[in-house]
């Protein structure tokens, strides 16, 4: 036989590319000793291919489908059917034929399956686009299925998807599995961990009568099993109405099931743990968790597929035998997406704390504090009024017994950030000195960094990293963070309890001085002021398409003011991006365009001097409310006491809130310096050949990329293997709370307080607002008109220009102390965070309100 046909006994999981995703699968899950597969064989990509070729006219239309955007729907839908009725009238060619006229039997009735290069990959599984058909009769009517598999590879939503993913089409082909047809009393699928809840010590069984078609295309309800440790732990039985049957000369039909059948479980318990058996062993040969069809015919399991699972959230690198729970560090620091390993390596070089990777991502193990009760309680205080969500997780692993062992006798009990109260002096001068240190610190890393290159310049970086730390965790920085905080907690607290007053605090913090990340926004505002009076230069910047366009503006009138305001404003920061703690992120000063609709808006939305006259409408508001409070205070029972703690509370919160934006603005200054450098050092090794390309260097570790530079050697494969990773991990969304078992838990927040219908979250700052929702996920997407409310996943402070135009703010993500919420409070806006899923459950266009007093959002009734 030649290349065209390959039996599964043939085919190992390494050949995707010849025998397609479900092929390799099959034929690897083949060769599992216990593991029952219906027999069959692979069509290869190589008869595809060849179809492909001897049609001359698909190529060209090819071409033009891939020009095509994914939203030009009726022309996909057009020209696909084009491609699909060339390849399904086309004749199969004859010794493909004889090829696979040879492996058929005229009696046997066949199941002939598509099976696509790019399917079941880690970050597109293209389940369900092409084409599969059951109880084929006949080997002239395999072959006729046989075309209209490869025709299906043009099936509009097979299209649309491989756009949406980044696939061209002439880079994927098609294979067919033709297996022989399982006549099975019960159908369903097996997930080795459960879907649910990602827990990798539970399997997930979906069972139901007949064919598995009726359950996979969602036409019937299954009965789902739980099973661990060998025991079903729960089970819902479905009432299964209608049940998928073969048809004697060839096809499937819908079969009405007895009503005094419809209720009784398609599979026993000992059935469904045996299932679960076999499938442990299918998942331990895969090596991941697996996503398995099963059939069960004449008192055996047989099996159809096994692909992995592309949801589930990767487990932290297990150190022991231990039980252990992680929490996220991107909820924390208002970035949840995947980081390239350059920037991982560099956080973890930046935090003294070990933290654990997954997924992309950084968790902190936080099993020893849990386990000992004196840091378990202070722990989940901090925890739960920051971030009610995971707070509320962590009590849910604690209440399971036996989860976390005890705490070892004699265990000190770690120190928790922000528990203990501070005890420095309200002293405006502190801050200053701190932001003067750090500034020094900043421009020797510049000035000492320009002589740095090759091994001598890893160093140099790899050297700077304790001086980082010393700007970042000083102890009298955090002393001035925590003073703010704990002035603010006291502050909602004792104003609701003497005078009734929710979130005092918002109103008392505005404009308040020192708070670098809200001075961006303002800055923004200046830099319209420099550009709204030369219309020449606002065309001008509305034509922009590149980033070269500053050098552009000197002939214009009014050109140079504004190409030096928009690098003033650069200097200062244009280390800021969207997701800046990942140092391979790319920079405003990389990209200066990106500013352009938010200077745009700016020019457009404001008059001049808007800036200005924000932050002192601000300042003003603060005084006002500061000397109504203390009046109401005075007229209390013992009011001049309570006056005078709360009058040095609010100096205290106004003297050091803004400064708790500094420490991250100089981090990730530092950053960019090292950035700015190692992309220098990657330019000579891509020119030199070490590299194919100088960002090939995201993909390294620092100490990684320092033997490249030391050997002039770099491992191609590993670079292309920590790529295709990292694309799947940017399909993820990762937990705020993860167990060693793989377990995300999300938290809720138990209110039984609101109206029907609110979208509960946090409230960090306070007031209502309605309006338009902005649903945003791309800050360089923006297009926002004063009065809309900004709906998004999360805010770090490169968002914070933006905030000038909205009038409140939604987020996915954030805490009370996070940054997107010190700067809401700043501006004043009513701001709601933490709540889940917020940009699916509110639709751009729609009306709602923000309450950011109370803690929820609704979406108001259209007019």
């Amino acid at each position: 036989m030649g290349s065209y046909v390959l039996g599964f006994e043939e085919i190992g999981q390494a050949q995707v590319a010849l025998c397609g995703g479900k092929g390799a699968h099959l034929g690897e899950l083949s060769r599992i000793e216990g593991i029952r597969v219906p027999a069959g064989f692979c069509v290869t990509t190589e008869a595809f291919r060849r179809v492909v070729r001897d049609a001359s006219s698909i190529g060209e239309r090819l071409d033009r489908l891939a020009r095509l955007g994914p939203d030009d729907r009726e022309a996909i839908r057009a020209r696909s059917a084009e491609i699909r009725q060339a390849i399904e009238e086309m004749i199969v060619p004859d010794d493909v034929a004889t090829e696979i006229m040879g492996r058929l039997d005229d009696r046997t009735a066949y199941a002939v399956r598509s099976s696509a290069t790019a399917e079941d990959l880690p970050w597109a599984s293209f389940a369900g686009q092409q084409d599969t058909y059951l109880n084929v009769a006949g080997p002239d009517a395999v072959l006729r299925h046989v075309s209209r598999c490869w025709a299906s590879l043009f099936t509009e939503r097979a299209v649309i998807y491989r756009q949406r993913n980044g696939f061209h089409h002439r880079e994927v082909h098609m294979a067919v599995v033709v297996q022989e047809m399982v006549f099975p009393h019960a159908a369903g699928v097996l997930f080795t961990a459960d879907p649910a809840t990602s827990d990798r010590t539970v399997s997930c069984v979906e069972a139901s009568f007949g064919l598995g078609e009726a359950l996979v295309s969602g036409r019937v309800n299954a009965d789902v099993y739980r099973v661990r440790d060998g025991g079903v732990v729960t089970r819902a039985v479905a009432a299964k109405k209608l049940a998928i049957e073969a048809v004697p000369d060839g096809g499937t039909r819908e079969q009405a099931i007895d009503p005094a059948q419809q209720e009784q479980p398609a599979l026993t318990d000992a059935q469904v743990v045996r299932l679960a058996q076999l499938g442990r062993r299918i998942e331990a040969h895969f090596g991941r968790p697996q996503d398995i069809e099963w059939c069960l015919a004449d008192g055996g399991f047989q099996f159809v597929q096994s692909r992995p699972i592309t949801t589930l959230f990767p487990v932290p690198e297990a150190v022991d035998e231990q039980n252990r729970v992680y929490v996220s560090v991107g909820h924390q620091q208002m970035m949840t997406d995947a980081m390239r390993p350059l920037g991982l390596s560099v956080w973890q070089l930046t935090t003294p704390r070990p933290m654990a990777e997954a997924g992309g991502r950084l968790f902190v193990d936080v099993t020893g504090i849990l386990t000992a009760p004196a840091s378990r309680t202070a722990f989940l205080d901090v925890a739960g009024k920051s971030d009610p969500l995971m707070g509320d997780a962590l009590r849910t692993v604690l209440e399971r017994d036996g989860f976390l062992p005890p705490a070892p006798a004699g265990q000190a009990a770690p120190p928790i950030p922000g528990a203990e109260p501070a005890t420095i002096d309200t002293d405006p001068d502190v801050v200053t000195e701190l932001i003067g240190d750090a500034e020094t610190s900043v421009a020797a890393l510049k000035r000492e960094i320009r002589a740095k290159s090759g091994v001598e310049l890893l160093d140099f970086v790899l050297a700077d990293f304790p001086e980082l730390r010393r700007i970042l965790f000083d102890a009298r920085s955090n002393q001035v963070i925590v003073a703010g905080m704990q002035a603010t907690r006291w502050l909602n607290e004792k104003l609701r309890e003497w005078l009734g007053e929710k979130n005092a605090a918002d109103t008392l913090t505005l404009s308040a001085p020192h708070n670098v990340t809200a001075e961006m926004g303002l800055e923004l505002l200046d830099v319209a002021d420099v550009i709204r009076p030369h219309p020449e230069v606002v065309a001008f910047l509305q034509e922009v398409q590149g980033d070269d366009f500053l050098d552009e503006m000197a002939g214009l009138d009014g050109g140079p003011q504004a190409r030096d305001a928009i690098r003033h404003y650069l200097g200062k920061y244009g280390m800021r991006c969207v997701g800046e703690i990942d140092i391979t992120r790319p920079r405003w000063s990389e990209y200066p365009s990106t500013l352009l609709p938010l200077i745009l808006t700016n020019v457009a939305n404001f008059e001049q001097g808007a800036g200005e006259r924000r932050f002192e409408q601000g300042r003003k508001t603060a005084e006002d409310k500061e000397e109504e409070l203390l009046e109401r205070l005075r007229a209390l029972p013992g009011g001049d006491g309570k006056a005078g703690e709360t009058k040095r509370m609010i100096d205290r919160v106004r003297t050091f809130a803004g400064y708790r934006e500094y420490p991250k603005y100089f981090m990730i200054s530092r950053y960019f310096v090292y950035k700015q450098a190692l992309l220098e050092e990657a330019e000579r090794l891509a020119g030199t050949g070490v590299l194919a390309d100088r960002e090939d260097i995201f993909f390294l570790t620092l100490r990684e990329l320092r033997d490249v530079i030391r050997t002039n050697e770099a491992d191609d494969e590993l670079i292309r293997r920590r790529r295709d990773d990292f694309r799947s991990y940017q399909a993820l969304t990762p937990p705020r709370v993860l167990t060693s078992d793989g377990e995300t838990i999300t938290g809720s927040y138990r209110r039984d307080d609101l109206p029907d219908g609110a979208l509960v979250g946090l409230p960090v700052s306070s007031g209502t607002v309605e309006g338009r929702a902005r649903v945003v996920l791309d800050m360089a997407e923006a297009e926002i008109e004063p009065g809309d409310i900004l709906v998004t996943a999360y805010t770090d402070p490169s968002w914070s220009p933006l905030f000038v135009a909205i009038a409140g703010l939604v987020t996915e993500v954030g805490g009370l102390m996070t940054h997107g919420a010190v700067v809401a409070r700043e501006y004043g806006l009513p701001t709601v965070v933490g709540l889940e899923h917020a940009t699916r459950l509110i639709q751009d266009g729609q009306r709602i309100r923000v309450n950011g007093t109370d803690g929820y959002v609704e979406i108001l009734p259209t007019t």
